[in-house]
């Protein structure tokens, strides 16, 4: 049974023929963050009934990220229904069923444009701050640690990966609210490398997309935005990877 739970600088010309691909344009219902309202990864978020993780914050374009199957009408609110931003773009083309063949390409993500009243930092609930680095890419066998609202944090290792996306196991869980949320490479030095958000269960393994193929997916909407042929507000590019050492 299903369980539903960026700024690399790689471009790629990949068209993902059975996503569900789409730019929210339509205004969203006025409403006001509450100042000093707290947004971080990991953190419950609401859109519309759905009840998700918020995957990854980026402190320099206040830019949220999560599944895009956890998209509503465009308003995001905390889980006390206080407002915290705007859902701006999604892809999600997850499919139904129990299993999903390998060589199928999953996109589920969407971009939320955070408040202005609202304080925004990039710390896990664990305390290590999530940050993005090009570099690290999901590789099998490679141990990774995912956060969910649900199941909080829970680690092991990759199982497999696929196009697009990863499966884990060896530790790694989830359940129903968890998705959209990080998945990272815990580093010596107390912080988190983020390489997917969660995505679903496949069988009995936890799946993730990965982090490399939403930056890439975002960059096409981008340019596609930009050319004119999507309407409504783009988001900007993800996030850039740490200075050097």
């Amino acid at each position: 049974m299903r369980q539903q739970c960026l700024r690399a600088i790689v471009f790629a010309s990949a068209v993902l023929t059975a996503a569900t691909t789409a730019v929210v344009g339509a205004p969203v219902p006025s409403a006001a963050a509450e100042p000093g309202l707290v947004v971080s990864p990991g953190m419950e978020i609401r859109q519309d009934l759905n009840v998700c993780t918020l995957g990854f914050v980026d402190l320099q374009t206040r830019t949220g990220y999560t599944a895009g199957h956890c998209r509503g009408g465009g308003v995001v609110n905390d889980r006390n229904g206080v407002f915290v931003g705007s859902q701006t773009m999604f892809r999600d083309n997850t499919p139904d069923g129990a299993t999903v063949a390998t060589d199928y390409q999953i996109s589920d993500w969407q971009t939320i444009a955070l408040a202005p009243e609202v304080v925004i930092n990039d710390v896990l609930p664990g305390g290590r701050p999530l940050v993005a680095d090009p570099s690290v890419v999901p590789t099998q066998g490679q141990r990774v640690c995912h956060f969910g609202i649900v199941t909080g944090e829970s680690c092991g290792t990759i199982e497999s990966v696929n196009n697009g996306w990863f499966t884990m196991t060896n530790g790694v869980v989830s359940k129903k609210g968890d998705s959209g949320g990080p998945v990272y490479v815990p580093t010596d030095d107390g912080r988190a490398v983020i390489i997917g958000m969660f995505n679903s269960t496949w069988g009995s393994l936890p799946a993730a997309v990965s982090w490399q193929s939403i930056n890439q997916e975002i960059r096409e909407e981008v340019v596609t935005s930009s050319a004119g042929t999507v309407g409504g507000p783009v988001a900007p590019p993800g996030p850039a990877a740490p200075p050097a050492a």
